[in-house]
């Protein structure tokens, strides 16, 4: 399917399914048959039966080794998402199904009360977000993610979350509850300041300046928050580098760290329609650059240069990065989380939120 030949779809980030890897036989709609003008595909939303929770990884690259993910899939939309792929295990597209078709794990809360109850579970910090944001739209309706801080609470376990969405801020009271036990921080998710880009880039994740008032929010209620500039896209938004760090810095940030574009499987397909779409005249540019990191290639899946990149364009960013964030005071380690308070509720003691 040529992609220069795709229309955009009005609050998504891609604009059509690619074939799933897996799948042998796939449909393909005729490019001159779409209808520019139809309307936006609805977002569906599944059961997810999983009966664990609580996942585990060994990579050197992503800083945790357990994760919480309440939701497969994300309606934010991000086009450049790395997590695309993973929705082709579930027999579904990486493109327009992956932020339309989600999976939602109804019994998480309940899931992971069992899982820290049991007597095999050492505490360890849990990463939320690992994979699909935690805070995506759905979650202002569901509230899956709010119930699961209210366990980590009652246990005082700690998590450390990543997102894109303001509505992080609406669980203050349970992050602000696990901070005073050194048991919780939050990264906020910054990729620019232009609100136009975002809303290409990330359509329904909050706009940069919401994610501006989120930090403050979370920094004035004693949560220990810091900053993502990810991706960086060099020839998009490396530019911005400087202005972001200072912004988020003013709005209370600690500490901030960045990741490099990385485009696996159907997702380099998809990012280069997209800059086909909203930008063609730096398609060959940005394309250009990335090849330029990622030894001539979209993809490096290598672990240790698959976050950061290599070669002279990846350096020039580690530059720039290193050099205003310390000129900034965001060198400052991510705090460490303590799992000192820990406890196992008995049978008489409810929730702590458990009237909320």
């Amino acid at each position: 399917m040529g992609s220069a030949m795709l229309e955009s779809i009005g609050g998504r980030g891609a604009s059509h399914n690619p074939a799933n890897r897996y799948i042998p036989l796939n449909y393909e709609q005729d490019p001159a048959r779409i209808d520019p003008d139809a309307p936006s595909p609805h977002t569906q939303f599944y059961r997810d039966s999983s009966r664990s929770i609580i996942a585990t990884n060994d990579s050197t690259d992503v800083g945790f080794t357990h994760s919480i993910n309440v939701y497969r899939g994300c309606e934010h939309g991000c086009a450049y998402c790395y997590a695309r792929p993973f929705h082709e295990y579930l027999g579904f597209s990486a493109g327009l199904d992956f932020e339309t078709r989600i999976m939602v794990k109804e019994l998480a809360p309940e899931l992971l009360r069992g899982e820290l109850m049991a007597k095999s579970w050492r505490p360890v910090v849990l990463a939320m977000s690992g994979v699909t944001d935690a805070y995506q739209p759905i979650e202002r309706k569901l509230q899956l993610t709010r119930r699961c801080l209210q366990v980590l609470a009652e246990f005082r376990n700690p998590v450390g979350i990543v997102t894109k969405n303001q509505l992080v801020t609406r669980d203050i009271d349970v992050l602000a509850e696990l901070a005073s036990f050194h048991a919780a921080s939050v990264s906020l998710t910054v990729t620019t300041l232009d609100a136009d880009l975002a809303g290409k880039l990330e359509p329904r994740a909050s706009r940069p300046a919401a994610r501006l008032t989120a930090i403050a929010e979370l920094a004035k209620a004693g949560v220990p928050v810091g900053v993502m500039v990810a991706p960086i896209i060099p020839g998009l938004n490396d530019h911005e580098i400087p202005a972001i760090l200072e912004a988020v810095r003013d709005a209370g940030a600690r500490h901030a760290g960045y990741t490099m574009v990385r485009l696996p499987g159907a997702v380099a397909e998809l990012f280069q329609a997209w800059l086909a779409q909203h930008y063609p005249q730096r398609r060959e540019k940005v394309l250009g650059r990335i090849r330029g990191m990622r030894g001539g290639r979209l993809n490096d899946p290598r672990m240790g240069s698959r976050m950061r990149g290599e070669g002279v364009q990846a350096e020039l960013v580690r530059n720039l990065f290193k050099l205003h964030r310390n000129r900034l005071g965001l060198n400052r380690e991510v705090p460490e989380l303590s799992t000192a308070s820990f406890r196992r509720p008995g049978p008489a003691q409810g929730s702590l939120f458990a009237t909320l």
